[in-house]
């Protein structure tokens, strides 16, 4: 009576660890998350327009991309544009994920650094890096979970980053207003349920801003997201409205949402925003933990929005 007892429990935990390395698999992964980081950061360095970091960065997407390009889920945009410094060529890359329902989920992070920092050695670990290595991750988890609600596009944007010191919306978001032009003009922007930027979300003291520039209904999915995966003290501790990648989505009509923790590093005379847009924004500030916290996160919110 003893043996097959002992056969039926090794049976049943046989089962249950197969259910919970399933449970395990179907997690974005946020210490692959930090990997992907390293990688991209320190494999590009400062990538600032017309730099040969921003060259190496693209190739870096390229190459990471490839299996989505060889099933033609994976396309380059290039646009020429005029600004104060000159004439640049930028390039938004779009990674797609077909999924069974009919709508679109744009999940959006820059990934290039500002020029105006471009001889400081400035490299961007968390402001670009942090969440273009969560973005990477996201992608290498739908080849092998592909969405069951809606299509998830993955756009890595170009030119988020105002071209001199001080802050000009006309020489900002070049990637996401070009990419929001053009989905509006084919007919793309109609299909869109939510379009999400992720920024700065990977530094080790995490809470999301409550951003008042972020569509109410997107921002209460992500609170009960926070709920849902316990993850409740690591959003809305300070609200601010975000000039942001979302913002010329949001001109046109779609929802919007901005996962962004611009509270990093402490204040001081010469930075009063900290370690933001400084030479201090290195992999040493980025923390895989708060990438598994803002992988969490956007699963969830993801989720939540599919079943809306």
């Amino acid at each position: 009576m003893k043996r097959p007892m002992i056969a039926r429990n090794a049976a049943l935990f046989a089962v249950l660890l197969l259910c919970l390395c399933a449970q395990a698999q179907q997690k974005l992964s946020g210490q692959r998350a930090y990997t992907f980081t390293k990688q991209f950061v320190e494999g590009s360095g400062p990538r600032w327009l017309g730099s040969p970091g921003h060259t190496k960065a693209e190739n870096i997407l390229r190459k990471h991309f490839a299996p989505e390009k060889a099933k033609g889920h994976f396309g380059e945009d290039a646009f020429t544009v005029n600004t104060s410094l000159g004439t640049f060529v930028m390039r938004n890359f779009i990674a797609k994920y077909p999924g069974k329902k009919d709508g679109i989920i744009v999940i959006a992070t820059h990934y290039e650094t500002n020029i105006w920092l471009r001889d400081t050695g400035f490299v961007g670990a968390n402001d670009g890096g942090a969440t273009t290595g969560l973005l990477m991750e996201l992608g290498t988890y739908l080849r092998t979970h592909p969405p069951q609600g809606y299509s998830i596009w993955l756009l890595f944007d170009d030119g988020e980053e105002s071209m001199q010191r001080q802050w000009n919306d006309n020489e900002a978001l070049y990637g996401t207003r070009h990419a929001a032009a053009r989905w509006s003009a084919d007919g793309t922007l109609n299909k869109i349920k939510a379009f999400i930027v992720t920024d700065m979300i990977g530094d080790k003291d995490l809470n999301l801003n409550l951003d008042d520039n972020s569509t109410p209904w997107l921002r209460d999915i992500l609170r009960q997201a926070a709920k849902n995966t316990g993850h409740s003290g690591s959003v809305f501790k300070r609200p601010i409205a975000v000039v942001d990648d979302h913002i010329p989505f949001k001109e046109r009509g779609v929802p919007v949402l901005d996962m962004i923790d611009l509270d990093y590093g402490q204040p001081s005379f010469s930075h009063p925003e900290g370690w933001h847009h400084t030479p201090q924004d290195t992999m040493d500030k980025v923390s895989a933990h708060s990438l598994q916290i803002s992988a969490d996160l956007l699963l969830e919110t993801i989720h939540l929005i599919d079943k809306r």
